[in-house]
Parts: structure tokens; sequence; C-alpha cells
């Protein structure tokens, strides 16, 4: 399959772009199966592309109820004193969906999974982690880290946050028959979900992850938090290994923040730095790789078009 990087004129041009591609792809391989699974992002990059699907699904252009979605992560660490008040927080991605996606839809998909991360009591957690320090690794080469915990665990909570949390949310992925599409964004530094720069590719696929520092300002930077103290510290994620083995991935950007880590993905050697690196990979083995991004976002691969399509990866450019 090729690597290709579609450039829309502006954030409202790359939502439609992106979405035609997903309808297109639902409607196709619906004539082949009874479901879709569909992967699904956070942030502000998708929030357009889910308004044009939720006009498809209720105009019956496509059939919500054969639709299977599963999210990419959650925080840890949210206010709220039990699960369901950290779900239903405004912060939350369990409310963000509903607010962006799953609320809008008449016909309501046949479920829907975000990772369990509201499960979780951070304050518990950190004691845990700190009364334990046998039972975990931290991996990474900055500040975001993936605490791993080992499958033997002395600490009966680490190791029910292991097998219940993580390995169950991998396995809900793969007897669900993997996912068909993924839809993702790309964070300041190129990562991926909570897959910091740093955390390496292999071997971490569903991950508690510490926040980096950088994450943390970004999120009060953004006004989700208001300040450093009220964000959450820590986050479950997939990891880059296990996003791209989707059938197909769709990696949204916008805005000139976005154009030096997508620049990097394409142009350097794949490295942990810039997780969505890891595309370069996955599109080398056969997987299906689009860039749906706007013209400030593809400003440095514009300008290195040259490098980027001598590296076999296409470029259109719908911005005329």
């Amino acid at each position: 399959m090729p690597h290709t990087v579609i450039i829309a004129r502006d954030f409202d041009h790359m939502s439609e772009l992106a979405a035609g591609l997903v309808e297109a792809r639902i409607a196709r391989t619906l004539e082949q199966q009874d479901a879709f699974t569909l992967g699904l992002a956070t942030g502000n990059s998708p929030t357009g592309v889910y308004k044009h699907l939720a006009r498809a699904f209720n105009a019956r252009q496509l059939p919500a109820e054969k639709i299977r979605s599963i999210n990419l992560d959650e925080y840890v660490g949210l206010p709220g004193p039990n699960p369901q008040a950290r779900a239903l927080h405004p912060e939350s991605y369990t409310f963000f969906m509903i607010q962006e996606l799953f609320g809008l839809l008449q016909t309501k998909f046949a479920v829907t999974h975000v990772p369990w991360g509201c499960l979780i009591d951070q304050d518990r957690l950190v004691r845990e982690l700190d009364a334990h320090p046998g039972d975990w690794e931290a991996r990474g080469a900055d500040k975001g880290q993936a605490i791993v915990i080992r499958p033997d665990a002395a600490s009966d909570y680490l190791r029910w946050v292991r097998t219940d949390i993580l390995d169950a949310y991998e396995r809900l992925i793969r007897d669900a028959g993997g996912i068909d599409l993924h839809i993702i964004g790309v964070g300041g530094r190129g990562h991926v979900a909570f897959h910091e720069a740093g955390i390496p590719f292999d071997g971490h696929r569903m991950l508690l992850v510490k926040l980096d520092d950088n994450t943390i300002d970004n999120a009060v930077a953004d006004g989700h938090f208001a300040a450093r103290q009220d964000s959450p510290r820590y986050a479950i994620s997939m990891g880059a290994e296990l996003v791209y083995q989707a059938r197909c991935v769709v990696l949204l950007a916008s805005g000139p923040r976005k154009a030096e880590p997508v620049a990097a993905s394409l142009l350097d050697d794949p490295s942990p730095a810039v997780p969505i690196s890891y595309g370069q990979l996955y599109a080398q083995r056969g997987g299906d790789m689009i860039y749906v991004v706007d013209r400030d976002a593809a400003r440095d691969v514009l300008d290195r078009r040259t490098a980027v399509e001598a590296r076999g990866i296409q470029i259109e450019d719908h911005t005329a």
C-alpha cells in the first residue's frame, strides 16, 4: 500500500477530505463483512471529521449500528470521588467523545470503548508504585515514560492495573478482529495518543504513562485545566506498535505547530523520538498510511517535497 500525504487548504477542508476517505472505507468494507471497527482519537484535530461522520450516519448514508468504536487513550487522575464522576468530568476523553460524536448520533454505534483509565485511582496508584519499586520499571528517554508493571507484581493493585486494565483492553481489540481504520492526531512533539516521545516502539502496546511535563503544560496552555496541579499526571494509551496494527491509519494534522513533527516523521528515519514516525515502518510492511494535513501543517513537507517523494511517499496537493 502507498504511503500518502494529502494536503488540504485549511482545517475545514482537511476535515472534509478525511471524512470522505473514512466514509468510503467504511462503505467498501461493509460490502465484504458485517461490522466495521473504527479507531478514534480525541483532541482538536478530529472534531471536524466527527461532525461530517455524524451527518453521514444520521442521513443513513452509513449504518451506525454496524460500527464498533475503540478509542486510543484516557486520563488517569481526573478529579472525582469515583469512576463515574471521573468518566463524566468535562475533560475526560469519554465526555469528549459523547460531546463530539457519540451524542450526535441518532442511531448509536453497536458498541463503544474508551480505555478504562477512570477506574484507576491516581493517589492509590502513586502509593503502590512508591511502595513496590520492584514491581515495575520506567521506560523512555524523556520525562514522559511508560510504567511497565511486572506480570508477577507483588502489589495486587498494580497487578490488577496490568491484567484488568491494560492487557484486557488489548485483548478486546484482538477479539474484535483488529481495527479496520484508525483516526489519529499528532502531538506537538510527534507523539500519538500518550505514546510520549522517547518511549520505545517494541513491546509497548498498551501503556500506563507518566506524562511528560510538556504534555501537562500544553493541557494547561490549551485551557483544559486551570493549573498544573489540576492536570492528571498519568494516562493509559495504545502505544504506537498497537495503533499501527490497524488495517488503515488516517493521521490528521492542522496548524503550524504540527509542521515540524509531520515533516520529521516522513523525512527522518523512524525513531521513538518522534513516535508517529513508526508510520514509515507500518507502510513498509503493507499498512495503508494516509496523512491528511492542512497547508500550515504541511509547510515543511512542501519545502522539502523532493526529499519526501524520494522516500517513496506520494503527495497529493489539494490546495489549489
